[in-house]
């Protein structure tokens, strides 16, 4: 295994090393040789070598594989390198697997709490990066995130990007903490920057919003047009692909558990392999002086894999009736059949109601692979 980001191994980072070092490891054709590149964007690094270096850092591996008898592992922490490059250049050799932080269920299995209560609040205030699991204060748990915010997010963001000295990815990242699961765009967003003070477009901020995504620092959840079946280009929502990362940026302000909650649902989807956007129903009202208008319904997540859809909301509490029936208005207007689920907090067991929507606690859903299928 070579780590391309420690310093002892600056040398490897020049493809002709690389490929030098590699091939004198292959010491014959009969044996299978594993070959592990440890956060190999550095060797593509702008900062390191030419522009033309990535294409020549793809040509060894590619040869490599003609060989074999080697398999070949490459691992790094930014998705343009690992998606974009990778797809293009192996041709479909390979396989990409995405490592995401722990489930509710993987952190809840490290057996460190009471009970899957005291767990959750943890969980819910640092998030379910492996590393927290290793620390015992609170101090010691806040410098960890506030370092890997810094040192490792933001510092990806911007000096791959050369963005040094630039406000506003700082901004952004505030605005998008504060606004967990809110519809926006970078028309929006120009408008909220404009209004600090802040001058900058929309070109810039949606080419920012790509940045933290391809630092897997953020996620874009679209619109779809549930009965007509389509996207919606604009607005979107955002969500942060650890809550830790956001409540740090806050210093654990803002804690609002409705819209912490939704972030945790739309990441557990993800884990579980679904593809999820943010779904609109139109449905037709006639308004106080007796017009028709249209109106736009949200259900918080459309969830599909294979021939499987669910459609999911998040309620952070049902006290009543009237909430339940406010929860239910988009699901009541889907005339298809598949699932539909309410996830909320209250601590309830999971039943279903006369229409057959299942409606479950956050933490019987997360601790079971197969809750959607109750």
């Amino acid at each position: 295994m070579l780590s391309l980001d420690d310093d002892q191994n600056r040398k490897y980072r020049n493809p002709n090393k690389l490929s030098e070092y590699l091939y004198s490891k292959i010491t014959n054709q009969t044996e299978t040789f594993y070959i592990l590149l440890d956060e190999a964007q550095f060797a593509i690094s702008p900062k390191e070598i030419k522009k033309q270096e990535p294409i020549r850092l793809y040509g060894i591996l590619n040869g490599l594989l003609r060989l074999g008898n080697v398999d070949i592992y490459i691992t790094g922490s930014n998705s343009r390198f690992l998606s974009s490059d990778i797809r293009t250049e192996f041709r479909g050799r390979g396989d990409e697997i995405t490592i995401f932080p722990l489930s509710f269920a993987e952190f809840y299995s490290a057996n460190l709490w009471e009970d899957k209560y005291e767990a959750w609040s943890e969980y819910i205030k640092y998030g379910g990066l492996p590393m927290l699991l290793s620390l015992k204060s609170e101090v010691e748990k806040d410098n960890y995130l506030r370092n890997l915010l810094t040192n490792t997010y933001l510092k990806d963001v911007i000096e791959r990007n050369n963005l040094k000295g630039d406000t506003i990815i700082d901004t952004l990242v505030d605005i998008l903490s504060s606004s967990i699961g809110s519809l926006t765009n970078p028309t929006k967003l120009a408008k909220a920057f404009n209004s600090y003070g802040i001058k900058t477009t929309d070109i810039t901020l949606s080419n920012y919003l790509d940045y933290l995504i391809d630092a897997f620092m953020i996620n874009k959840a679209k619109r779809y047009d549930i009965k007509g079946k389509k996207y919606i280009n604009s607005p979107f929502k955002f969500y942060f692909t650890d809550i830790g990362i956001r409540n740090i940026r806050l210093n654990f302000r803002q804690q609002e558990p409705s819209h912490i909650m939704e972030n945790i649902i739309y990441n557990e989807l993800l884990i579980r392999g679904y593809n999820v956007d943010v779904g609109i129903v139109e449905h037709t009202i006639r308004n106080k002086i007796g017009k028709q208008q249209v109106v736009h319904l949200v259900v918080d997540f459309v969830c599909n894999k294979g021939s499987n859809r669910y459609y999911i909301q998040s309620a952070f509490s049902l006290p009543d009736k009237n909430k339940m029936l406010q929860e239910s208005a988009s699901l009541d207007r889907i005339n298809d059949s598949f699932k539909k689920v309410i996830i909320t907090q209250d601590f309830i067991k999971p039943w279903h109601t006369e229409k057959g929507y299942l409606v479950i606690n956050i933490l019987d859903f997360l601790l079971n692979p197969n809750a959607l299928n109750l």
